[in-house]
């Protein structure tokens, strides 16, 4: 019987997997970009952007918040487009994965709509969600 011969001669090392780019959060429509440099413009004092996120509110548990930001967090994930700043609050980031955020004006009302595809449903009256 003859003994396999072993060689401890390393293996070559496989090159790194190239990463692939990550996506935005968010995506902004134009009318939504414009609306919100709208207010920007009319706050009257220097705003770093707008803080979005989620919290816990109403019947379905999710809600979303918008507010001027004085100041740009270290752990904000940060969306630049058509000339505004969104900070994304990180606690809201694993929500908004893929969310579109737009500016709709109708007779009896306006404001910004979230097409979040994280959804699994929402309250009758549109005020919150759950995923």
């Amino acid at each position: 019987m003859s003994t396999p011969v072993t060689t401890d001669a390393p293996k070559p090392a496989a090159p790194p997997r190239p990463r692939r780019p990550r996506p935005q959060v968010m995506s902004v429509t134009p009318a939504a970009a414009e609306r919100a440099k709208a207010l920007i413009d009319g706050r009257g004092k220097p705003t770093a952007g707008i803080r979005i996120g989620v919290r816990t509110k109403g019947c379905s548990g999710l809600s979303y918040t918008l507010e001027f930001a004085d100041k740009q967090e270290p752990m904000d994930e940060v969306v630049e487009t058509a000339g505004i700043k969104l900070l994304i609050d990180p606690k809201a980031s694993l929500f908004l994965i893929g969310t579109e955020m737009d500016y709709e004006e109708e007779k009896l009302k306006s404001g910004f709509v979230f097409k979040n595809p994280n959804e699994k449903g929402r309250c009758g009256c549109g005020e919150s969600f759950h995923v």
